[in-house]
């Protein structure tokens, strides 16, 4: 009997428990009711606030306006204003997705140890703004902004506050090149290119960049050159504050190549504008030496790609910063040549203004006519209309392997003289003659220009010989 009684006891004890227990849970429940919200919790507008600090990790970054942003460790450092501008635009209207109210316990949203602390002040007021956890329930951000409540909020000021200092650099700017007309290179090239539309100049009216001596260059490998420097990576400086020192040690009181681009672009009032954009490259003196001893060791090499061993640098014009350039972006920069520039083709017409084709060819000479019907020009031999798809083909791919002013020695493989409507250049002739077992000389108009592949040649040489054998069989 008394050991059912100890049982009951025990009972009562334990039911009360469990009320007691759910009492506290639904009073806790009472006091930290998390309610949706679309209120807007801060409204500061970011041109009013004068200091700005920020903690992640230990780690802070803190600035202080003085007409523009200045970096508080260091004055010198080139703050991005409109970086800092867009950080602060996050609580110019900030609205949260849900409220809890009356908050006792900040610890279970990690604001006791918050993973970001924001604060900022203007002339009439501070602010604390602090990150704590993310909810479980649907992946947003705990925010406390010392007003007694929690907040979470779908746009997560950790995406942009989660940057390093060298993210806020006020970068100097490499402009698109809309329109250019001179390029001129200094150091290891040194040679101008000037732009110049329906100069006569060449047999095709898509050549608008010429260099001193009047010669064309391919207008898409020069556009392709200005493009590399365009989108030069410059992610990753080594100083911001040049000294006459750095300048020396990063090679830059000698660069190894300084490009000045003059161009012109239509500003937002649709006026056009003329500026001169300058960029200097170059590797540290010590790296120069060794890398250039290395590069003369490997030049016969051509499986050799040591691009990933170039340490190399940039600088605009006079700006105090120096950014570290990868290899690739200082291999394709510095190869800035007029034969790098230059058409690779032999013949980079337009072969509609092709109106005739003499050959000589084993000795034998040979004419390819056309006329034009229906707005389109027909290509005969011997009378017959002809498809000259091969030839074309096989003229078009016919690339310079290499530039050479070496004289024509070898046997003569074929002859052709291109008739062009063209009053400039009526004719282009070019003599492709023997060279060794892999490569043929090509000369253009008597003089010497380059070495091609002698498969390519061939290829030439095998399209007219199917149009002459075809005819006469």
């Amino acid at each position: 009997m008394k050991r059912y009684k100890r049982i009951v006891v025990l009972l009562v004890v334990l039911v009360a428990a469990c009320i007691a227990t759910f009492a506290v849970s639904r009073y806790q429940e009472y006091k930290e009711e998390i309610a949706n919200s679309d209120e807007v919790i801060l409204e500061i507008d970011p041109d009013s606030v004068t200091t700005l600090s920020w903690t992640i990790e230990d780690e802070t970054l803190a600035f202080h306006k003085d007409e523009s942003w200045l970096y508080d460790e260091d004055e010198a450092f080139p703050v991005d204003d409109e970086k800092i501008t867009d950080l602060l635009s996050q609580f110019s209207e900030f609205g949260v997705s849900f409220i809890i109210e009356n908050v006792e316990d900040y610890g279970q949203y990690g604001l006791d140890d918050p993973e970001c602390t924001i604060d900022l002040a203007t002339a009439d007021q501070t602010y604390q703004i602090k990150l704590g956890n993310f909810s479980q329930m649907d992946e947003q951000r705990y925010v406390d902004i010392g007003d007694g409540n929690v907040y979470l909020v779908a746009t997560d000021p950790m995406d942009a506050f989660d940057v390093e200092l060298s993210d806020l650099i006020l970068d100097d700017e490499i402009p698109s090149f809309d329109q250019v007309s001179h390029i001129t290179f200094a150091g290891a090239e040194s040679y101008t290119v000037t732009y110049e539309e329906d100069s006569g100049k060449s047999y095709s009216a898509d050549d608008v960049y010429f260099n001193q001596e009047g010669n064309p260059l391919d207008t898409s490998l020069v556009e392709s050159y200005l493009s590399n420097i365009t989108n030069a990576d410059l992610s990753e400086y080594v100083t911001y504050n040049a000294t006459a020192e750095d300048l020396e040690n990063y090679g830059m009181n000698d660069p190894e190549l300084t490009v000045t681009v003059d161009y012109s672009y239509t500003n937002e009032d649709e006026e056009e504008v003329s500026d001169t954009f300058v960029v200097s490259i170059a590797r540290a003196p010590d790296d120069r030496a060794t890398l250039e001893t290395a590069e003369a060791d490997d030049e016969d090499d051509e499986d050799t790609d040591d691009t990933e061993d170039i340490t190399a640098y940039l600088r605009v014009g006079e700006s105090q910063i120096i950014y570290k350039l990868s290899g690739d972006d200082f291999t394709a920069m510095m190869d800035a040549s007029y034969d790098s520039l230059r058409h690779q083709q032999v013949f980079w017409g337009d072969f509609e203004d092709v109106t005739q084709v003499d050959i000589t060819l084993e000795g034998e000479s040979h004419s390819i006519t056309s006329t034009v019907k229906d707005d389109e020009r027909v290509y005969s031999y011997n009378d017959a209309e002809i498809d000259l798809t091969d030839f074309t083909d096989a003229l078009e791919a016919l690339t310079a392997d290499s530039f050479t002013k070496e004289a024509a020695t070898g046997q003569e493989e074929i002859s052709l003289t291109l008739h062009l409507d063209n009053e400039d250049y009526p004719t282009v002739t070019i003599r492709i003659t023997r060279y060794d077992g892999e490569l043929c000389l090509v000369e253009v108009d008597g003089e010497s220009v380059s070495l091609v592949s002698r498969s390519e040649a061939m290829d030439v040489v095998e399209a007219v010989q199917s149009i002459v054998l075809g005819q006469n069989s």
